[in-house]
């Protein structure tokens, strides 16, 4: 698969374009003609340039108001066409796009832009040069791939073709099942972008809200396997106007576009029969079956106070490292790992955030695989020695300079507790809580990484996205979406951050910029739960009275029910099928991190989100004065 990608999705100047989508691993490059402008040097300069890097210019764009223009605008069309090819002779790039007539002097008819083309074609076949023709979804006249592959297919010339963009196309939801129909070699480019569905002017869309493939909700998988089942072969180009990209650091989103290509061509490799991708040795994406372990990087003093945490939700120390300063906590299914070995990544970590959750263990299928997909994404590994006894976990560098280990069943490494760790009486029983597992982790990033994350999580693993939605903190809003596995065992809520007025965004300062800020538990009975962690001593998030209330209004709850969530100062929701959601808050510790317990009841798949503003006002009241803002 030849990749590409236009030099307008990327900030800074043209030489940190170069050197950024050539670090990530693309093939080819759109040379956009604002960036070409405004580049100090000549075309010729810059085609080397290119090639040093070991690139092509896949595309010179976009060339506007061609076809279709009365005298004396069509003669100036065609001599300003001429100027192009020669700055694409000296470029090094055969291929140009034509984008269908904005202007308002332009005239309509089929025929008469085919003819149009087939001239240009002519003008370019001597130069040996090709014109790629694209309908803008806001074009005047043309609009409408279908249209403009009628153009293309009554021009009738060797060196005239189509170019389609999926935002184009997918922006006016047109059918894409025509495209099977286009032969291959008619077709000279295919340019992708994503975006999130709103409804919006389609021109303003396009130019801001653009976004990686996999990050928005374009239905790109059916758009390309309607474009392979052609069996076209040639360059798939991202195309991507972002206000965020426009921002942000260039190296970072190169790799974020060779990923999502990557991911996207993979799923249309493995669902398109006959597809000549040849990404068939690419591992299928990693099966979650749950987390295994989360650890925590911590000093004497932190680990004392996470330890006296743990005990009051009911955890037990259940093992000590053979050989690292490293102790297990255990209850139900649920390991929580306390770091303090000072020759490790923990202490780095620890450095950097404080007490901090520095790694998480993820249960897949198969661990191998899961590591040599993520690689293949370019999500570099993550290695440190191991000494005798010791097992070698795979392991990446995972979001928010994190670490992510894999383990499984169908090898050892399901066993690391026994093998790695001398096991611990558990004295403690009676404090257990009846806590079962791990519910979901919800990790705090700024909002304009909140895309990345999700593709990274989607990029590796089989997960679905739930719908984006607003918290309302006092200080702000925060930007929330859950990212779960397909079996429903693994759960991550992301929360994105503007303002460090608000509660999140606070955390997100206080830790480096991201980090797991609260992990929630599941119970099989919340009421048996708060009960016992009220005799452990563990400290409840307290809340409103006037919370209540409202929600006997809102349910009908009866009074029981209601008198047993205000006594355990439980957060309640149901959904429109009736099932329910129970919450329990700790009260947050160090720079703002906070645990949690749920309970789950006929088949209730959300987080309380409705609750959240109820949860950070409470927690806002805990904060010193000078934390209170308004």
């Amino acid at each position: 698969m030849y990749k590409s990608i236009a030099t307008v999705s990327l900030s800074g100047t043209m030489s940190e374009k170069l050197d950024a989508i050539s670090a990530a691993g693309f093939d080819g490059v759109e040379i956009f003609e604002d960036d070409f402008l405004a580049f100090d040097g000549t075309p010729e300069e810059l085609g080397n340039i290119v090639r040093d890097f070991g690139m092509d210019i896949s595309l010179f764009q976009p060339f506007r108001d061609f076809e279709g223009m009365p005298e004396p605008h069509r003669t100036r069309a065609f001599d300003r066409a001429e100027r192009k090819f020669d700055v694409m002779k000296e470029l090094g790039t055969d291929l140009i796009l034509i984008c269908s007539n904005l202007s308002e002097v332009s005239v309509g008819g089929i025929d008469r832009a085919a003819d149009d083309l087939r001239e240009l074609g002519d003008r370019a076949a001597a130069r040996g040069l090709r014109i790629g023709y694209e309908a803008l979804a806001w074009g005047r006249h043309i609009n409408d791939y279908r249209d403009s592959w009628e153009i293309v297919r009554r021009a009738d010339h060797p060196n005239v073709g189509i170019i389609l963009d999926s935002f184009h196309i997918l922006s006016r939801r047109l059918d894409v099942a025509p495209i099977r129909a286009i032969p291959a070699d008619r077709i000279f480019f295919v340019q992708l972008a994503d975006a999130p569905m709103i409804d919006m002017d389609l021109l303003y869309w396009s130019r801001h809200f653009r976004n990686m493939p996999g990050e928005g909700d374009m239905p790109l998988t059916d758009f390309m396997r309607a474009v392979v089942a052609t069996g076209y072969d040639g360059p798939v180009s991202l195309e991507i106007f972002n206000d965020q990209f426009r921002g942000g650091f260039a190296k970072a989103i190169a790799v974020d576009g060779c990923r999502a290509l990557v991911n996207l061509m993979d799923e249309v490799d493995k669902t398109e029969p006959g597809s000549n991708i040849a990404l068939s040795s690419m591992p299928p994406k990693a099966v979650m079956h749950g987390v295994e372990f989360v650890e925590f990087a911590a000093s004497d003093e932190g680990e004392a106070d996470l330890a006296d945490l743990f005990q009051t939700l009911g955890f037990s120390p259940a093992g000590k490292h053979i050989a690292k300063d490293v102790t297990v906590w255990r209850q139900g299914g649920i390991n929580l790992v306390i770091n303090k070995e000072k020759q490790s990544f923990a202490h780095s970590s620890y450095v950097l955030r404080g007490t901090s959750v520095c790694d998480i263990g993820m249960m897949v299928d198969d661990a191998d695989a899961a590591i040599a997909r993520a690689t293949a994404l370019d999500v570099q590994s993550f290695k440190q020695e191991t000494g005798p006894g010791e097992l070698k976990i795979p392991a990446i560098r995972g979001v928010g300079g994190s670490v992510l280990h894999f383990l499984d069943q169908k090898t050892n490494l399901h066993d690391v507790w026994d093998i790695e760790f001398n096991a611990l009486a558990d004295e403690d029983a009676n404090r257990h809580a009846g806590l079962l597992k791990i519910d979901h982790l919800a990790q705090t990033m700024g909002n304009d990484q909140m895309a990345s994350w999700a593709l990274f999580y989607a990029s590796i693993f089989e997960t679905d996205r739930a719908a984006m939605f607003d918290v309302i903190d006092p200080g702000g809003l925060v930007r929330s979406q859950a990212i779960e596995g397909r079996n429903g065992d693994v759960r991550i809520t992301m929360n994105g951050v503007e303002s460090g007025k608000t509660l999140a965004g606070q955390f997100a300062e206080e830790s480096a910029g991201s980090a797991v800020q609260h992990v929630a538990f599941l119970s099989a009975d919340i009421f048996a739960t708060a009960q016992r962690l009220r005799k452990n001593g563990f400290q409840t998030l307290e809340v409103s009275r006037n919370y209540y209330d409202d929600l006997e209004a809102r349910f009908g709850l009866e009074a029981d029910l209601s008198d047993r969530l205000r006594d355990s100062n439980l957060l309640y929701d149901r959904d429109k099928d009736g099932g329910e959601y129970f919450q329990l808050y700790s009260r947050t510790f160090g720079s703002g991190f906070f645990f949690e317990v749920v309970e789950r009841r006929g088949g209730y798949g959300g987080y309380g989100a409705m609750n959240a503003k109820i949860r950070i006002a409470a927690q806002k009241r805990l904060l010193p004065k000078k934390h209170h803002y308004s």
